[in-house]
């Protein structure tokens, strides 16, 4: 963390930031805008934060917004626990405590001149939103952004004034898709996976960036590696039992990969040789 020219790392000890915005995005899903710590805050796209909520307990969860906004951050939370159903019931001017950030990013550096390919399955949007906005702000560094979004339900869709825009951007390539369609719903009808074999790309010029539940890394790494996407050029961000975030409690352990300190961004061929890891997300090797 960055704060006016110097850098102050906040491992143990959660400091206050403020409530500034509440956006429903879903149901059971919400974006909090947060004040960042000393008034700026430096992070990566990929990285993540603990959050706690007084009387209630800490969390992990993944900075959605754009590395260029290092006044605020943003964070997507699905109401699914003690915290974040705590967090669900707070309001502009409230306080929560936040200690990072923490984690590796997004090799950005190493996906320069590359053409692009995220894909984002259930809430992963929340995660990938970070580095297509960088990589929008961006624009000259990269080829071609080609994003594959897939929910459950259109009700479902996350940050969806952004949709629209990338929707209407001739420089961006976005494809959705939902496993069930409504009355609403002029749009594909289809797991977000198969997206991945119906777009032509040059799989020597694509770096992937994966999201979403374990079906989603096993089946859209299958369809990367069977067009010839090199297994280095796959990335996962794993969102696994976060508690520390510094790695000292070992609970994200994947046998030697401690995910808060080594991850959460992962390439399959770090994945590979970890069975723990195959057996959860992987497909056969």
């Amino acid at each position: 963390m960055t704060v006016s020219g110097q850098t102050m790392v906040i491992d143990y000890i959660p400091v206050p930031v403020s409530v500034l915005q509440v956006i429903d995005e879903a149901p059971g899903v919400k974006t909090f805008s947060l004040s960042a710590p000393q008034d700026e805050m430096a992070f990566e796209a990929g990285q993540f934060v603990q959050i706690s909520v007084f009387g209630y307990g800490e969390a992990p969860f993944t900075i959605c917004s754009s590395p260029a906004q290092r006044h605020h951050f943003e964070i997507c939370v699905s109401a699914v626990g003690r915290v974040s159903n705590a967090l669900h019931r707070l309001a502009a001017g409230d306080r929560v405590g936040m200690r990072g950030p923490f984690g590796n990013p997004f090799p950005l550096e190493r996906a320069r001149g590359k053409d692009l390919f995220f894909v984002a399955g259930g809430t992963g949007m929340a995660c990938l939103r970070s580095v297509i906005s960088h990589c929008r702000e961006h624009r000259s560094d990269y080829g071609r952004l080609i994003i594959a979004s897939g929910v459950k339900s259109p009700e479902q869709r996350l940050f969806v004034p952004d949709l629209r825009l990338w929707h209407q951007d001739d420089q961006t390539e976005l494809h959705e898709t939902v496993d069930k369609a409504d009355e609403t719903w002029q749009g594909r009808v289809g797991v977000v996976a198969d997206i991945i074999n119906e777009i032509d790309f040059n799989p020597r010029n694509i770096i992937a960036f994966v999201v979403g539940p374990p079906i989603v890394f096993r089946f859209a790494a299958q369809n990367f590696l069977e067009k010839g996407v090199a297994e280095e050029n796959i990335y996962f961000s794993l969102e696994r039992r976060f508690q520390c975030g510094v790695g000292k409690c070992g609970h994200c352990q994947i046998n030697d990969l401690y995910v808060c300190q080594d991850g959460p961004v992962f390439s399959y061929s770090q994945l590979k040789a970890r069975s723990e890891a195959v057996e959860a997300t992987l497909p056969d090797s």
